[in-house]
C-alpha cells in the first residue's frame, strides 16, 4: 500500500524536480580536470611542449585501455589554462571519453586550442576554478584535478584555504611540477622552496594523491602521459607519492 504524500512534500516537489533536471548528469568512472599553468615563467616554446604533451597523452593506447578497464568504461575530461587569480580560461570543454576515437577527438581539441600566456601564478585560483567545474554535465565515481606548474602561489587568496575547501568536497588534487632548468633570479633570491617540494607539501592532497615531477620541460610529455594513465585507472595501484620523469 502506498503511503500518503503530505501537502508540504507536494509543494516542494516541483523545486526538487527542477533542481534534479538542471543537474542531470552522465555517470563516468572519473571526472578529470586538467589545469595548465600559463604564467610568465612559461615561455612560448614551453607552452607548446605542455599542450602537445597533453594531446599526445590521449593518443597513447594504454590510456584507452585504462578507460575500458573501469566499471563504467568511460571518463570525462576538461582542460583549462590558468595564471593570475582572475585568469582561468577553459580551452577544451567537458568531453566523454570511452575509447580511442573519443580520446583522439580530445587530443585534436587540445592541438587546436589557443596558446595563451599571462603574468602571475595563482594556484589557489586554479583550484577554486577547477572545483567549480565538477557536476556540470557528468557525475564521476572519483573527482580529480591535475595541476601542472613551475612556480609557487603568488596571486589570489591563500593556497591552504583553497586546498582545504577542495579536499572538503572530496576532490583529489594531483600535481605535475616542472623543474625549470633556468630558474628566475628573483626566485633564487627569495629563498623559495624547490617547486617539487612546494607541490608535494602545499598542493597535492586527497586519497591516493601523488606528484609527478618533470625534470625540465623536455620531460613534460613523458611525465603527463604516465600521470594521466595512473589517474584514470579503475583501481589506482599503490604508487610512490612522488614520481620523476626525465627527458
Amino acid at each position: 500500500m502506498s503511503r500518503p504524500v503530505s501537502r508540504r512534500l507536494l509543494l516542494a516537489a516541483p523545486a526538487l524536480i527542477t533542481t534534479r533536471n538542471a543537474r542531470a548528469s552522465t555517470e563516468v568512472d572519473v571526472e578529470l580536470v586538467l589545469a595548465v599553468d600559463v604564467s610568465r615563467s612559461v615561455d612560448t616554446e614551453e607552452m607548446e611542449m605542455q599542450m602537445r604533451g597533453y594531446a599526445d597523452a590521449f593518443r597513447d593506447p594504454r590510456l584507452a585501455e585504462g578507460i575500458a578497464g573501469g566499471p563504467l568504461g568511460a571518463i570525462a575530461v576538461t582542460l583549462f589554462v590558468w595564471s593570475d587569480w582572475n585568469i582561468q580560461h577553459t580551452l577544451v570543454p567537458w568531453m566523454r571519453l570511452d575509447g580511442p576515437a573519443s580520446a583522439e577527438r580530445f587530443a585534436r581539441a587540445i592541438y587546436g586550442a589557443s596558446r595563451e600566456t599571462y603574468l602571475y601564478t595563482s594556484i589557489s585560483g586554479a583550484i577554486d576554478y577547477a572545483a567549480a567545474q565538477f557536476g556540470q554535465r557528468f557525475e564521476g565515481l572519483r573527482r580529480v584535478v591535475d595541476i601542472s606548474g613551475d612556480g609557487v602561489n603568488n596571486s589570489g587568496r591563500p593556497l591552504p584555504d583553497a586546498r582545504a575547501e577542495a579536499l572538503g568536497q572530496g576532490i583529489v588534487l594531483n600535481g605535475l611540477a616542472v623543474l625549470d632548468r633556468s630558474p628566475q633570479p628573483s626566485t633564487l633570491l627569495a629563498g623559495l622552496p624547490p617547486v617539487d617540494e612546494y607541490y608535494r607539501n602545499e598542493v597535492i592532497g586527497g586519497p591516493g594523491a601523488f606528484l609527478m615531477v618533470a625534470e625540465g620541460y623536455e620531460a613534460f610529455a613523458g611525465a603527463v602521459r604516465r600521470k594521466i594513465i595512473r589517474e584514470i585507472a579503475a583501481i589506482p595501484a599503490p604508487g610512490p607519492l612522488v614520481e620523476r620523469a626525465y627527458a
